[in-house]
């Protein structure tokens, strides 16, 4: 199975790390002092410090009173939501002979730009999480640090993102993440065209008060593009759509403009939750597309 961090590694550039310390800063283990399980250090106890902070041998050893440091965990969780129903499995543009061959599937952009995230905390010495399912269950994998663990949560979410996948049901597994994941953490959402329901922006607020919420939308594939010679097929009804929608240019333009509305409104239902929003063209506008979200989510949290 080809590794995905890779893939990730050699879109990522230097200036991603500039930009996106300002959203992920916060310290981490090592820098402060406070409650923690590492120990960092004993000093001499004075009024007010809690009687359970008593180091008793060493205090014996010195002849006073020694209280026990802690190094403070503060350490972010990025926890990658991704939604493997089998729209995620579509194609989004036609290859270069049009018959849709060599066309960027939108589980691979997904594990893009869900990696992209998922490095950046890696970097930063964070532990990353991956909630994915579909109409027919979810899950969720145990938050890690490393490269390997964000290997798995990517491999795990790309190899579940099939043709014969149940339907797609971004709100149930946003519901089901709102209901298991106590932990705050910077929470990304990448997601197709969704309808912004109100059931979805009841869920975004219920994580917005509680988490770092982000969300990465990923278009659909045109099935009116005349580059599509070779047809387009409907994964939900499983058969081939007919040939004449690439030659009807009206429906083509109330295509273009429904999936304008459509886009907008997930956006606005985003904003309206609480949470920051930003659409990604394809792979060579990933890494841009997801500093422009951090950099908007982190002037969000300024206002």
């Amino acid at each position: 199975m080809t590794a995905l961090v890779p893939r990730v590694q050699a879109r990522l550039a230097l200036p991603a790390h500039r930009l996106v310390r300002g959203m992920l800063e916060g310290g981490y283990a090592a820098v402060h002092t406070g409650r923690g399980i590492e120990l960092a250090d004993l000093r001499p106890y004075v009024r007010g410090d809690d009687p359970k902070d008593l180091e008793p041998k060493a205090s014996a050893r010195s002849g006073e009173l020694l209280v026990k440091r802690y190094v403070a965990d503060r350490r972010h969780t990025a926890l990658l939501v991704v939604p493997t129903g089998r729209s995620m499995a579509a194609h989004r543009r036609p290859g270069p002979d049009g018959t849709g061959a060599g066309a960027t599937a939108k589980r691979d952009l997904a594990a893009l730009v869900a990696g992209l995230v998922g490095w950046l905390a890696v970097r930063h010495g964070d532990a990353v999480s991956l909630a994915h399912g579909d109409a027919g269950g979810h899950h969720v994998l145990r938050p890690a640090g490393g490269a390997a663990h964000l290997e798995r949560c990517l491999q795990a979410a790309h190899a579940a993102t099939t043709s014969e996948a149940a339907p797609t049901d971004l709100v149930g597994l946003l519901q089901h993440v709102a209901r298991t994941v106590r932990r705050r953490t910077i929470l990304l959402v990448v997601c197709d065209d969704v309808d912004a329901s109100p059931d979805l922006v009841v869920v975004l607020r219920r994580l917005v008060a509680q988490h770092e919420v982000l969300v990465a939308g990923i278009g659909e594939l045109d099935p009116t593009d005349p580059a599509l010679a070779g047809g387009t097929w409907d994964l939900d009804a499983g058969a081939p759509l007919p040939s004449w929608l690439r030659e009807d240019r009206r429906l083509r333009s109330e295509h273009a403009a429904g999936t304008a509305v459509r886009t907008r409104a997930l956006a606005e239902a985003a904003a309206a939750a609480g949470a920051s929003y930003e659409r990604v063209g394809d792979e060579d506008d990933a890494v841009r597309a997801v500093l422009r979200l951090l950099e908007r989510h982190r002037r969000g949290r300024r206002r």
